[in-house]
């Protein structure tokens, strides 16, 4: 039976995420902006072994903290929105940059594929990357691609359709932070949990917290009480 997901591209500006987008969706995507924000907003959609796959190019951001518009509502997307997948799209000449986004998307939500973009400009670099390790120490799947070429595309849509269809799962490993740290997050985490109707994760929104977002906070009350805590 065929079925529809919801797809976040996300990822740093230049890391070829855009082009991505493009290459999935080809002519089938229309630009807007997003309701009440001058942010443009990207949709297109594709098919896959009769699935389909609704694809929202986030803007590009280093964070999804609330320091921009931009960061918000690619933050408020997928935390709120709750898409089947996101796809946390890598610079592969930049990764110890790139990989502040990734992790904090993977505190966000467990559906998240990792492409490594611009694998080909690593390689003219010299740059070699173990995807294979990546994998183990994130737990989800990394895939290798160069957009621009189409290099790696079969993989990942392959790894897309077998995470959908449950063949294979996500399991992030948490950020561990220092020891205050935790303890704070520990001391939250169950008032987190009383919030009445929000949907957010609460170790992240424990974090979110202790960070004193209050944009995050204000974003929270306009949304109930429509929203449960995640367990």
């Amino acid at each position: 039976m065929s079925r529809q997901f919801r797809v976040a591209l996300a990822g740093n500006p230049n890391t070829g995420k855009s082009t991505l987008f493009n290459v999935l969706t080809g002519l089938k995507q229309h630009t807007g902006n997003w309701a009440g924000k001058t942010v443009e907003l990207k949709e297109g959609s594709f098919q896959y072994k009769g699935n389909t796959f609704k694809l929202v190019d986030l803007p590009g951001t280093y964070s999804l903290y609330s320091n921009s518009l931009d960061e918000e509502v690619a933050r408020n997307y997928i935390v709120f929105e709750k898409p089947d997948l996101t796809l946390v799209v890598l610079d592969a000449t930049a990764l110890e940059r790139n990989f502040n986004l990734a992790l904090q998307v993977l505190e966000m939500t467990g559906q998240v594929i990792i492409c490594i973009n611009l694998i080909d400009e690593a390689e003219k670099m010299g740059i070699k990357i173990n995807e294979k390790i990546l994998m183990r120490r994130l737990g989800v799947p990394v895939i290798k691609i160069s957009a621009r070429n189409k290099t790696g595309i079969s993989a990942l849509l392959d790894a897309m359709d077998r995470l959908m269809s449950g063949e294979i799962t996500c399991n992030p490993v948490p950020v561990t932070y220092d020891e205050e740290t935790e303890e704070k997050i520990a001391v939250l985490i169950p008032l987190v949990k009383q919030l009445r109707n929000s949907r957010i994760p609460s170790r992240w929104l424990a974090l979110r917290l202790l960070d004193g977002d209050k944009a995050l906070l204000e974003e929270i009350s306009k949304r109930q009480p429509s929203e449960e805590v995640l367990q």
